[in-house]
């Protein structure tokens, strides 16, 4: 049994009209910024429609937009999340401590997204990658990593509230 099928996903949207919209709107505002044709708004549409239906009766070139405009959003949504693992790191309102200690938390953060893509967009990653599987396999899969982890997170938490408490003892109120 499948999925039941959107008006977005008919093949009608994705094969004609988004092509179509997409080409007519980005040769419609270059035709507008450049004025090449002067400021004839009518003008420039009947020209960038023409483009458009064009484009869309053109078979590769429609595949070729197609895996480029999946890419970007795709780059988009990486580029966003390390930007906001980034900030979230390094921001003011940020862990406490040096400059380094950010940048360090912030540097992991980057190298876990990286990471995540490569796992997420099913990359061999050869040995390394075997490597990997087997550690984390071992750390988080075996019969004692269960209260390892259980009590190693309780810490941490604990530490956190200690360094926060003490840390905000010397913080004077007016």
């Amino acid at each position: 049994m499948g999925f039941a099928q959107t008006i977005f996903q008919h093949p009608v949207a994705t094969g004609f009209i988004y092509p179509f919209f997409l080409i007519f709107l980005i040769v419609f505002a270059i035709l507008e910024k450049v004025q090449v044709l002067g400021e004839n708004k009518q003008l420039n549409a009947m020209i960038a429609a023409v483009i458009g239906f064009i484009f869309i009766a053109a078979v590769k070139p429609k595949l070729i937009v197609g895996d480029l405009i999946l890419f970007l959003t795709i780059g988009m949504v990486v580029i966003f999340v390390a930007l906001m693992i980034w900030g979230f790191a390094t921001g003011e309102a940020s862990f406490g401590g040096g400059k380094a200690l950010k940048y360090v938390i912030g540097g992991i953060g980057l190298v876990a997204v990286f990471f995540a893509v490569l796992v997420a967009s099913g990359v061999d990653m050869g040995i390394f990658g075997r490597v990997f599987d087997s550690i984390f396999e071992f750390l988080f899969f075996s019969s004692w990593s269960s209260g390892l982890w259980t009590n190693f997170v309780f810490i941490v938490m604990i530490a956190l509230v200690i360094y926060a408490v003490v840390k905000g003892a010397g913080v004077k109120k007016e």
